[in-house]
């Protein structure tokens, strides 16, 4: 019972499966307008400056 609720609490199951496809070359044969575009080159921009801020922490903490 135990292992099961942990598991379920760190299931990232949806969370996973966008960073994996926000970092894929967009698909030709789905229409694509500015502002997805645009949206999804700032998600992008966000994620990589908050994993770059988690290394620089646990850096800062380790030393």
């Amino acid at each position: 019972m135990e292992n099961s609720r942990i598991k379920e609490f760190f299931k990232l199951g949806e969370v996973a499966n966008y960073f994996v496809r926000v970092f894929q070359k967009p698909d030709p044969s789905k229409p694509s307008n500015f502002n997805l575009r645009m949206m999804h080159g700032i998600n992008k921009i966000s994620i990589l400056m908050f994993l770059a801020a988690i290394v620089i922490w646990i850096v800062k903490r380790l030393a």
